[in-house]
């Protein structure tokens, strides 16, 4: 069984080939990565232009990295939501064209679920470190990234119980927007990281979100403490343009904050994690998404859960077609939510 996965919810257009569920033979990712960081953020206009320029050569290349043809690919996996509406729209599209003219049946993947999903890889020749052992069920997995924070606990691969989720800003989010205070590049995450390595984590205590769902997260206040913060360490108050503190901030100081937030959003995450652990029954802890990418993360929930942690290749944690092929194999084996390629349609708000 060969599932090809299409992934063009954000700025990356992304193809592969998923075999039988859990071996992965070809995942090309083209990104607008570099156009974006000139913004500052992601522009979805540049986003959607550039994949409709990628789409064609990622889809040829990653048929050619798998060594196979359209005879041998079962069914076409695309991302249908949640996302930017332009980039859903390329590949939705790009799917439903492949599904008429090769009488492929199509799988709508819901692109958060797809997170989870790259975990139940564990085969590849590609340059991926993948873990050995399939995922065991029930599983609580932690989805965090630039636009989602949840807790949800499966119970199988396609049966899962969201137990929370994000109230306003998502935690990749907020590295973003305090990355930008900070006059760091973007994408946000990997800036924050490298310069807390240079900082001390405890030189400024940070406010941690509480609230009635003791799983759901809010990290806006955060990100405004990081603001008052950052103003009032260069003697500013609160009507200082944010745009401007970098400028006034030291080496040293941004060092600081960076490192102060970093762990107070990570501990943040973890917290939570541990409650859930507590009160759910689990024989496994995902945490997948881009911000898993994040080492302190990583080497955190290792110390927290040790063995029961299982973990991807943090080059699989950000949007990526493998992911998207891989759920797709999961719904494909359970015979749901195939589709006539006439009646797909895209879905920028869905929720799981």
């Amino acid at each position: 069984m060969l599932i090809l996965g299409i992934e063009t919810s954000c700025d990356e257009t992304a193809v592969a080939i998923v075999k039988d569920g859990c071996e992965l033979l070809s995942n090309v990712v083209a990104s607008s990565m570099d156009l974006q960081a000139q913004y500052g953020g992601i522009v979805p206009e540049v986003a959607a232009r550039a994949q409709i320029e990628y789409i064609i050569p990622v889809l040829a290349e990653s048929m050619k990295q798998a060594g196979c043809t359209w005879t041998n690919i079962d069914a076409v996996a695309v991302t249908y939501g949640p996302g930017l509406g332009g980039s859903l729209l390329v590949g939705v599209m790009t799917a439903k064209t492949l599904g008429q003219i090769y009488d492929k049946p199509l799988i709508p993947v819901d692109h958060v679920q797809a997170h989870m999903a790259v975990n139940f890889l564990t085969k590849t020749s590609l340059n991926y470190h993948l873990p050995k052992a399939p995922l065991e069920f029930p599983a609580l997995c932690l989805i965090v990234s630039g636009g989602h924070s949840q807790i949800v606990y499966y119970l199988s691969p396609t049966k899962y119980e969201v137990l929370g989720k994000t109230r306003d800003d998502a935690v990749g989010e907020a590295f973003d927007k305090v990355a930008k205070i900070l006059g760091l590049p973007y994408p946000g995450g990997p800036s924050i990281s490298k310069l807390a390595k240079q900082g001390d984590q405890k030189t400024y205590q940070l406010p941690k979100s509480r609230l009635e769902n003791p799983y759901d997260f809010s990290f806006s206040g955060l990100k405004t403490a990081v603001l008052r913060l950052s103003q009032q360490v260069i003697g500013k108050d609160y009507t200082f343009p944010s745009l401007k503190i970098a400028q006034h901030l030291s080496d040293q100081q941004k060092a600081d904050i960076a490192a102060s937030f970093e762990y107070t959003a990570i501990e943040t995450l973890l917290e939570k994690l541990i409650k859930a652990e507590q009160e759910f029954a689990s024989k496994n802890i995902v945490i997948t998404g881009g911000v898993s990418a994040n080492q302190y993360l990583r080497t955190r929930a290792k110390e927290l859960f040790g063995a029961k942690v299982h973990s991807t290749d943090p080059k699989l944690s950000t949007d990526n077609g493998a992911m998207i092929a891989s759920q797709g194999s999961q719904i494909y084996m359970k015979n749901k939510k195939l589709v006539d390629y006439k009646s797909l349609q895209i879905e920028p708000s869905l929720q799981m």
